[in-house]
């Protein structure tokens, strides 16, 4: 497990463990399929391995939570995407196939790999992925966990799928107490805890 993972688990749990007392509840993390701003809900692939040190998100079915009654229990809101694992060793993406509520794989051909690519690099730094060009037949993805920027094609097959597909939604983790109900719930994804 990472140190910023290991820090915002304990900030999450030590805050809802403060306001709480000694009523526990869970803690919870996915990756976000949807997020119904207007309606306050929350869709995630969870992580079948919470305490490894890369999350895995598989676990199935997707689970649909309300995000905290008190706005400020709340961080950034989070962003969906369908994609769940990028494995640039193994020319392989991992997707949510939102039509069949299944995971598929997605071996890949790859046209340029770049590796050491920082999020500030101007080839990333204000770019919005996923880049899907359906002409050219190639995406282009970057991955900031690995600092990877990569062009592939897949089979033309995939090509009729939606542009989330190829995007990873935002990681969340949540407390809560009934399952359903956040009671606090953090963006990972975008949450610096090595801020001061």
């Amino acid at each position: 497990m990472t140190i910023k993972r290991m820090l915002m688990l304990l900030l999450l749990t030590v805050s809802a463990l403060m306001t709480l007392g000694c009523h526990f509840g869970k803690v919870e993390q996915g990756r976000v399929i949807a997020y119904d701003k207007a309606n306050g809900l929350v869709t995630i692939i969870r992580d079948s391995t919470p305490t490894g040190a890369r999350p895995t998100y598989d676990a199935l079915p997707p689970v649909t939570v309300k995000v905290p009654a008190d706005p400020t229990e709340m961080g950034e809101p989070p962003e969906g995407g369908k994609r769940l694992f990028f494995d640039t060793q193994a020319r392989k993406l991992v997707v949510y196939d939102g039509g069949s509520g299944a995971l598929r794989i997605v071996i890949y051909t790859p046209i340029i790999e770049l590796a050491n690519v920082s999020g500030y690099d101007p080839r990333v730094k204000g770019v919005k992925f996923p880049i899907v060009d359906r002409e050219k037949k190639t995406i282009t993805l970057y991955s900031s966990r690995d600092k990877k920027l990569v062009t592939f094609t897949v089979a033309d097959e995939h090509f009729a799928l939606p542009d989330d597909t190829w995007k990873a939604g935002d990681e969340i983790r949540y407390y809560y107490k009934e399952p359903g109900q956040a009671l606090r719930m953090m963006n990972v994804t975008k949450t610096d805890v090595m801020k001061g």
